[in-house]
């Protein structure tokens, strides 16, 4: 990956896309101040760079039928690297847990859940 140096513009065009990833590079052009092609390049350097590591959609859990959303924090009795991997596969089992987050500190892990109730 090619390191870019953030300017002004390149820190515009993160911003928006992070608003919304779908939007059009016309209208990311225009609100970045510049002309279309050279924006598109920019957003191929960033992304090339890996400031920009994809586009994801933001589902609604509620439609799903997730009504209640829960951080659980998670302490292990072991924090060999072995055993905080083994955690981490498990983790990724579970289909109601969309988010896993390693901490330093009392708590060795945070979970993000949806669950249907409680």
């Amino acid at each position: 990956m090619t390191r870019v140096k953030l300017d002004r513009i390149d820190r515009q065009i993160l911003s928006d896309l992070q608003a919304d990833g779908r939007m059009t590079n016309v209208a990311l052009s225009q609100r970045a101040g510049i002309s279309p092609p050279p924006c598109l390049r920019r957003v191929r350097a960033l992304e090339n760079a890996g400031y920009i590591r994809g586009y994801h959609a933001d589902i609604n859990p509620e439609i799903l039928g997730f009504g209640v959303t829960v951080f659980a924090q998670v302490g292990l009795s072991s924090q060999a690297e072995a055993d905080l991997e083994a955690f981490e596969a498990l983790v990724a089992q579970w289909l109601e847990v969309s988010e896993c987050h390693m901490l330093a500190g009392e708590t060795d892990f945070l979970l993000k859940i949806f669950a249907e109730d409680w």
